[in-house]
């Protein structure tokens, strides 16, 4: 025997909206941002530090053999290599200042870690910037 009521229980639907965030309504934070950022930049740092490394191996093997990482070193890719590797040490040197200053119980609310992320990427492109004139 059914009820009226049992009846528009077993009829019931869930909701129509997404169980999850998804990218139509998620929007990107800057603390995810540079969050993510922050582990790229540090990846990232390798193949600079093997290009260097190389190089320098390079140039202890002997005089052909620096020539040739040489040139690569030196070519449109090194400089972009080690340009991005510039910006990526300025990058992860102002995020781990930043964290020194989160594990201190300090800039923990929104507002204040929004402005921090926003400081980091701004200073490295700066800091960057102004490393590329000096060298």
């Amino acid at each position: 025997m059914t009820t009226k009521k049992g009846n528009a229980m077993a009829e019931a639907q869930g909701p129509t909206r997404p169980l999850s965030p998804h990218l139509q309504i998620y929007r990107w934070q800057m603390t995810m941002v540079s969050s993510i950022l922050t582990r790229i930049t540090g990846n990232a740092l390798i193949v600079g530090v093997v290009l260097g490394v190389w190089w320098l191996m390079a140039a202890a093997i002997g005089p052909g053999y620096f020539n040739f990482v040489n040139a690569i070193a030196t070519s449109w890719f090194g400089d972009l290599v080690f340009t991005l590797s510039a910006w990526a040490v300025w990058y992860h040197y102002l995020a781990g200042l930043r964290h020194l200053y989160f594990d201190a119980g300090h800039g923990l609310d929104v507002a204040t870690a929004e402005k921090l992320g926003w400081a980091c990427v701004i200073g490295s492109v700066v800091l960057t910037v102004i490393t590329l004139i000096i060298v």
